[in-house]
């Protein structure tokens, strides 16, 4: 298993930046017909521009780091191969939905996704949407993917204050407490209703951990490394 820290901190600084990846540029005819493979395979995913991020530093309560726009093919290739840069990692925002009973809410990622049968809080990849004044906005990003992804709004839950930053391998979830004012099974249901009413859904079910023995091996690790602390510390 994949051994994982968690920082605790109150702050983000994570400049945008244009930066060249050698890795997308030496291997560039690999990752086409890479991701041209993956798209005859799961026709939805696009080629879309997303934010990576280099130089991770945690000091005296706060994160900072530089990002770069890449193209996904080449995150995508990136991830699949092993992570033959390592000094990249994937860092993204992620609301940790915890309903008033004490459990945690999880989406199970639909089978035309990248990432289908994984289960974990809602987030993403961070994009140019999330980026503002030449900064990533990870507050902004965490508010935006719940919305896609739950049909949750800012106004249905209370943000816990501080950031838990989750390192795993190549990856860093930044995960921001959510507390909604309404039991689990009631979120799981509202959540059920949202994606009933969509064509296409990211979400393919949803899922409650209320112990240890609710975590599963479709869960990442730096989400499984968060729940275990959190109920470690109840």
């Amino acid at each position: 298993m994949t051994s994982s820290i968690i920082h605790r901190v109150t702050t983000l600084d994570l400049a945008v930046r244009p930066i060249a990846w050698p890795f997308a540029e030496e291997r560039r005819a690999e990752i086409d017909a890479h991701f041209a493979a993956k798209q005859r395979e799961l026709p939805q995913i696009w080629n879309g521009r997303v934010l990576l991020g280099r130089d991770p530093v945690f000091s005296d309560g706060h994160f900072a780091a530089t990002y770069f726009e890449t193209d996904f093919a080449s995150f995508l290739a990136w991830r699949d191969w092993g992570f033959p840069d390592p000094a990249v990692f994937n860092g993204f925002g992620m609301g940790a939905l915890r309903a008033s009973d004490g459990a945690f809410v999880m989406g199970e990622m639909g089978p035309h996704t990248s990432n289908a049968g994984r289960i974990y809080f809602p987030s993403g990849t961070p994009d140019l949407d999330d980026v503002k004044d030449g900064t990533l906005d990870i507050p902004g990003s965490v508010v935006r993917e719940m919305e896609e992804e739950t049909g949750l709004t800012a106004t249905d839950y209370v943000v816990e204050a501080g950031w838990h930053c989750v390192v795993a391998g190549r990856s860093i979830a930044m995960m921001q407490i959510l507390n909604l004012d309404m039991p689990g099974e009631a979120a799981r249901a509202r959540i059920e209703a949202n994606l009933a009413a969509q064509a296409e859904p990211e979400l393919a079910a949803v899922h409650l951990v209320r112990g240890m023995s609710d975590l599963t091996p479709t869960m990442p690790r730096f989400v499984t490394a968060f729940v275990e602390h959190q109920f470690a510390a109840r």
